[in-house]
């Protein structure tokens, strides 16, 4: 399970309202047992990045590189869904999905709060269960 501190879980949902109508994207890094240390945040440079992502590779290599040095795991991936009120997995999420043993973790935007929904692919299923994260400075 991961576990976000709370000002992670801040930076990730200002990354989504500061991309506005477009998706964003980034990396979480952490400990082995699921703890968040770091939030990467990636352009996404997509070609319709108003309903998909693709991690800048220049920022996604340089994310990844971090994480190495500070000794980190990647944990967690996000992305925003900014007309989500309830975000889930769409069909280019399952598609796109290279780290099935990351979160994913999805920001909806379009509620009267944002609404962050955690998922794991099953990747022999080739479709997403929802899974619980907890936020806590521990």
């Amino acid at each position: 399970m991961v576990t976000l501190r709370p000002n992670h879980l801040t930076a990730i949902v200002d990354h989504a309202r500061a991309a506005g109508d477009q998706e964003c994207c980034g990396l979480i890094g952490g400990t082995i047992d699921g703890h968040s240390q770091s939030v990467y945040r990636l352009r996404n440079v997509a070609v319709e990045p108003l309903v998909s992502y693709e991690a800048a590779p220049e920022d996604l290599f340089a994310a990844q590189r971090q994480m190495r040095d500070r000794d980190e795991q990647l944990i967690a991936i996000y992305h925003s869904h900014p007309r989500a009120v309830d975000p889930t997995p769409s069909e280019t999420d399952v598609r796109l999905a290279y780290y099935p043993s990351a979160t994913y973790l999805i920001v909806g935007l379009a509620g009267a709060e944002p609404a962050v929904r955690a998922f794991q692919l099953l990747a022999n299923e080739h479709r997403w269960q929802a899974v619980e994260y907890n936020v806590s400075d521990a």
